[in-house]
């Protein structure tokens, strides 16, 4: 989709903007990297007060010059507070927790003013995405950006842009930060996959499972059980309606290895083992991931070790690139 004017010659004085590169996260923005140019509706207000100096000029009259200089004098001093608005803020950092290609990522920026003066009406911009900070005072805030995923890897922000037209809305103030830290996204899980590989092991535990193969005990019925768990005779005995939970053995580790799965092309491999690490966390299993050219991680479970398993997975060249 070709851009349109507007954006077109916006994205290229942003080259010319500060920063022109990536940079450590926090940054202050100080007088060097903002920028200020009316609005629309600044520049319609300043079309509006010259009109009125030019009536005022030819027919001498005194009330409307003075009024019209009072106008003039209240927009220039909105455009040093809209700068004010910006200057001295402070990027403390930029993070988001990973999520699967396909699944917007919520992307937190941390905003701070040492100087204790209010800001209001601070807007984000990033990849066509708009996000709004509340008011912002010395405790500092955290702004949220819901960004597209669309890729597994490591996601560039680029350029983040900080915005305001308070007080007046005739001038926008605005400044750039390119944060250098990426943001990871997890590959997405296989829609509808099977089940996990058999568990491998000496150590045997079990798990409760209404499809199990061996009965644990009985309890008493919650609304939603299946009718065919009900166990009808203790039930008669007792006058009571028990229902059967059943037992299901498990296998000590599970093995999610790459070389199993080598019938299915790349990146439906990876997809495939993004599915097992969720349903084997899920399950509550101890897996093992193999990948190639990477010492195995794991037997574990637990949120820390199905991070390590899908950060690796991200993280394998893509197949175009391989």
């Amino acid at each position: 989709m070709a851009d349109t004017p507007r954006a077109a010659w916006a994205r290229r004085f942003a080259l010319l903007a500060r920063p022109r590169q990536p940079e450590t996260l926090p940054v202050q923005l100080d007088r060097r990297r903002i920028y200020v140019l009316p609005t629309r509706f600044g520049l319609f207000f300043a079309a509006l007060l010259s009109t009125m100096l030019l009536g005022a000029l030819n027919y001498n009259n005194n009330p409307a010059l003075l009024l019209a200089l009072l106008l003039a004098a209240t927009a220039m001093a909105s455009l040093i507070a809209a700068h004010l608005q910006l200057a001295g803020l402070r990027v403390e950092a930029i993070s988001a927790e990973p999520v699967a290609a396909g699944s917007p990522l919520l992307v937190h920026v941390a905003l701070a003013a040492r100087d204790g003066r209010v800001r209001r009406g601070l807007r984000l911009d990033a990849r066509d995405v708009h996000g709004f900070a509340p008011v912002l005072s010395g405790e500092g805030v955290v702004a949220q950006l819901s960004l597209p995923t669309q890729r597994r890897g490591w996601l560039d922000l680029d350029r983040v842009r900080l915005s305001t037209t308070q007080p007046l809305g005739l001038a926008r103030a605005w400044a750039w930060v390119w944060p250098s830290t990426p943001l990871l996204v997890y590959p997405q899980p296989e829609p509808q996959g099977p089940p996990l590989p058999e568990g491998k092991g000496t150590g045997m535990q079990s798990r409760l499972h209404p499809a199990g193969d061996d009965v644990h005990h009985l309890r008493a019925y919650r609304p939603g059980d299946a009718r065919r768990a009900i166990a009808w005779k203790p039930t008669a005995r007792r006058d009571t309606l028990l229902v059967r939970e059943y037992e299901q053995p498990l296998g000590a580790e599970v093995p999610l290895d790459w070389h199993s799965l080598s019938a299915l092309p790349y990146e439906h491999r990876i997809r495939r083992l993004a599915h097992w690490v969720d349903l084997a966390e899920r399950e509550g299993r101890r897996y093992r991931l193999a990948l190639p050219g990477q010492p195995p991680l794991g037997p574990s479970h637990g949120a820390a070790h199905r991070h390590l398993c899908l950060r690796a997975l991200a993280l394998l060249p893509h197949a175009e690139t391989r």
